[in-house]
């Protein structure tokens, strides 16, 4: 497959890089030291799952005069969405799916409003992996990926990606019900970004305090309300199942936004708490936990060069 990742981040660089290992045709869209040590030397992945490896991979700075690809994996942070999705434009097909890996819940309607509907597929992966430095992945812990059409279809465009990841050694699952793991992920997601951001510690650190804990939970039960709100078939013990697999997760576990705000780079805090601060507004849903999140990091979320 031709498959073109737009961020070369921990989760477009490590996904992009296990594709390109197996012999996917993989295109890696980057920028300034991290595009030049990839052309240079390849793009190293230290995992500690995995151990050691380097992928050569097609990096190039935009996507113009590229062939047409058959897939495209969307990266990049929520903040870049709109600009990143105008960029994918000259390798889009009439079908060519772009898979969001991104944290939150609102990147499709963006995918589909800038390219045309039946674009947007939607993905959710499960990892931690960050930028150590140009050209260097870090990657922690998990490694998966869950897919699938919005409308519940299995298509044959999904299941040639998914086919394409299992060969790659990627744990991934075809969804015939990805809106609801979508926010599954995000009641998770907002919850660990939001309190290991706020608190600067780690997971462990938060199970061991009541009151932090306490407002963990309270996290993820607003975003399920929001979630209901939507129309989102949610478990009816959804908050419960999340709150498990907090407490299962590795103790040293942060977030990406947790390790943004310790680099001094931009936050995710738009299309995580502010976005669930906006929607319960517009449907009269109560959000004083995630409201209390968007508050405290507004000082943060341009990071040290805003």
């Amino acid at each position: 497959m031709r498959i073109a990742i737009m961020g070369a981040g921990g989760v477009g660089g490590y996904f992009g890089a296990k594709l390109a290992r197996a012999g996917q045709a993989v295109t890696m869209v980057a920028r300034g030291a991290h595009l030049e040590a990839i052309r240079r030397d390849g793009l190293r992945i230290r995992s500690a799952v995995e151990g050691e490896f380097v992928a050569r991979v097609d990096a190039v700075a935009d996507l113009r005069g590229q062939a047409p690809a058959d897939a495209i994996v969307l990266a990049v942070k929520g903040f870049d969405t709109e600009a990143a999705v105008e960029q994918l434009r000259p390798v889009v097909g009439p079908d060519t799916p772009v898979l969001s890996l991104q944290n939150g819940v609102s990147s499709a309607e963006v995918i589909d409003r800038q390219l045309g509907p039946g674009h947007a597929m939607g993905g959710a992966a499960y990892i931690f992996a960050f930028l150590e430095s140009p050209g260097v992945i870090d990657h922690r812990l998990l490694g998966r990926i869950a897919l699938g059409e919005l409308d519940g279809r299995i298509t044959p465009r999904a299941q040639v990606l998914r086919d394409a990841l299992a060969g790659a050694g990627i744990p991934v699952e075809l969804s015939t019900s990805m809106r609801r793991v979508l926010w599954e992920k995000y009641l998770l997601i907002g919850a660990q970004a939001g309190m290991t951001a706020l608190t600067r510690c780690s997971i462990g650190v938060l199970r061991e305090i009541p009151e932090c804990w306490r407002m963990y939970r309270a996290l993820v039960a607003e975003l399920a309300g929001l979630g209901r709100a939507e129309g989102v078939d949610l478990a009816p013990d959804a908050v419960d199942q999340l709150m498990k697999a907090a407490a299962a997760l590795a103790p040293e576990a942060t977030s990406s936004m947790a390790h943004d705000l310790a680099a001094g780079r931009r936050l995710e805090l738009e299309s995580l708490h502010g976005y669930a601060v906006r929607l319960g507004e517009r449907h009269g849903v109560a959000t004083p936990a995630n409201f209390a999140v968007y508050a405290a990091l507004q000082p943060h979320v341009a990071g040290r060069r805003g």
